[in-house]
């Protein structure tokens, strides 16, 4: 009986760390990328239907669904070993990998992305000059014709007298 609940005590510290290894995660992803206010909060209700689902699963898997207070007492106790001992160690090398990994990636794209613009340049000089020219020449001789038709009203105007 007594082996049994310091199991049980063993199990539910170790959940307490897994809880903290998951809330680590997601203040590495709000370090990392600049979000929007609602992606924070996706985030946070992600994070508490994950905490809840893994104290449920851990609760009903090793104890039979029965609740006892020690394993509150468990997980907070291993949530406050990992930070106290883990955390800021595992927040600033996965942030210092997730900035090295955006610049590579950066640096990636810019050079894949130089090609791609001239050939965007030369597709719109192949495709869209004949266009271009087309249009304008249509809009020069519809501005033409219409001066064109205001002289010869305005000269038949003066003619007439009016």
């Amino acid at each position: 009986m007594i082996i049994n609940q310091s199991q049980l005590f063993l199990i539910f510290i170790i959940n307490g760390i897994f809880i903290g290894i998951i809330f680590d995660f997601f203040r590495i992803l709000r370090k990392s990328f600049k979000t929007k206010d609602i992606v924070t909060y996706v985030e946070d209700f992600l994070f508490w239907i994950l905490t809840g689902t893994i104290i449920l699963y851990s609760i009903f898997t090793f104890n039979n669904g029965e609740i006892r207070f020690y394993m509150f007492i468990a997980i907070i106790i291993g949530i406050f070993l990992y930070m106290l001992l883990f955390s800021k160690y595992i927040i600033k090398t996965n942030v210092f990998i997730i900035t090295c990994l955006k610049k590579i990636f950066n640096i990636f794209f810019y050079f894949l992305n130089i090609p791609i613009k001239y050939i965007f340049k030369l597709i719109r000089k192949i495709i869209l000059r004949p266009f271009l020219f087309i249009f304008i020449n249509i809009r020069k001789l519809s501005t033409n014709s219409y001066k064109n038709k205001l002289k010869i009203s305005n000269k038949l105007k003066n003619k007439e007298g009016f």
